[in-house]
């Protein structure tokens, strides 16, 4: 049986295929290549999850295809505070179920995910898989598989990066593919504008990267995804058939939805980043004066558990200050939120335009911090 049998009716009715439509009763040999129809990270990571926690894969390979709009994606133990500058550019931010580092998507990269069982796991020979096909497709190709598990262009520039989820029973193994990726915004999203936050999360390590269309300008997404398919299909001896799944449809992948709104929340995509802490010193101007401020906090699930505001003397009423660190405590580590509560205590503050001022310019420097 390839999927559990009351998922199996619904997927052999809904799916749509690039050739002539057939259900998945003929794919049952040993192999299954899906791609989504949709671009959204959200819904593509969903379908990841899906996969893994529907379909019976002990006489079955999937291989899925997508692509996403601008996102950034960080691993399932990586801290989003330390892996991105988005706010100013407006891109989605994701964390995925797997580990490893921290990787841009736009529409001129491609994405892979390998299933199989636990035992059949093997990420190296999904690479070379890759690799075969990138040679199949350009012969003069200079492409490599490092013992890191990357792709390597002319033997030094990064085209791939690779993570991977093993659950009890099912595996899957994923990678990502630089075509014609903006690498502009690549470069400028991965560095983080956050100091002194000191955190045992995961780590992205830097690369030198290069697009494959730079390498051959005749290069495109869709012909790479055709060729790692073909060789996918050649390699596992099934039917080279791609099958288009709309991520969003509950009759075909029932919960799907869930799983997606689930990918969104805060709690997810923050909540579960690992305990850390910050510490820093900063300068406030005010009037002819320059303040040394030093703030120390500690941050579990993404919520501050413990906070320290060292101000000079007489700066503010130490009342008021200690109340602002009480409030903090407990209260997401998050700019909306942070400025809801300042707002709410500036209107129990006293009536005086100066202590306002202060007060303003203090929390508009903490909520920076987040």
């Amino acid at each position: 049986m390839v999927l559990q049998s009351s998922l199996k009716n619904c997927l052999q009715l809904s799916c749509i295929f690039r050739t002539p439509k057939a259900g998945f009763r003929s794919t049952t040999s040993g192999g299954l290549i899906i791609q989504s129809v949709s671009n959204d990270v959200y819904q593509n990571l969903a379908v990841e999850d899906w996969i893994h926690d529907h379909m019976n894969l002990e006489n079955l390979r999937v291989l899925f295809l997508w692509r996403n709009s601008p996102a950034v994606v960080i691993g399932r133990h990586q801290n989003p505070w330390q892996e991105w500058l988005l706010r100013q550019k407006n891109i989605k931010l994701a964390r995925r179920r797997s580990g490893g580092g921290t990787v841009y998507h736009d529409l001129g990269n491609i994405n892979l995910t390998f299933f199989t069982t636990r035992k059949k796991y093997e990420r190296m020979e999904n690479l070379k898989l890759v690799v075969k096909a990138l040679k199949a497709l350009r012969p003069k190709l200079d492409v490599c598989v490092t013992e890191r598990y990357d792709i390597l262009l002319d033997g030094q520039y990064k085209i791939s990066g690779t993570a991977a989820k093993l659950g009890r029973t099912a595996a899957y193994h994923h990678c990502t593919l630089l075509c014609n990726a903006d690498k502009s915004v690549l470069s400028s999203v991965l560095k983080s504008p956050y100091n002194g936050i000191k955190s045992n999360a995961t780590p992205s390590v830097p690369a030198s990267v290069k697009n494959l269309f730079e390498e051959d300008p005749s290069l495109t997404c869709e012909m790479l995804l055709d060729a790692i398919a073909e060789e996918y299909a050649t390699q596992h001896q099934i039917d080279h058939r791609i099958t288009l799944i709309n991520p969003a449809d509950e009759t075909l992948l029932p919960g799907i939805n869930n799983k997606t709104e689930e990918l969104q929340t805060w709690e997810w995509v923050y909540g579960k980043t690992p305990k850390f802490s910050v510490s820093t010193c900063f300068n406030m101007f005010y009037k002819d004066s320059v303040l040394d401020i030093k703030v120390d906090m500690d941050v579990k699930h993404g919520r501050i558990e413990d906070c320290n505001i060292d101000l000079p003397k007489q700066w503010l009423p130490p009342a008021l200050c200690s109340e602002l660190v009480k409030s903090l405590t407990g209260i997401k580590f998050c700019p909306n939120e942070t400025t809801a509560l300042v707002t709410t205590l500036l209107r129990v503050c006293p009536q005086d335009d100066e202590l306002h001022s202060r007060w303003n310019l203090l929390c508009e420097n903490v909520i920076m911090l987040m």
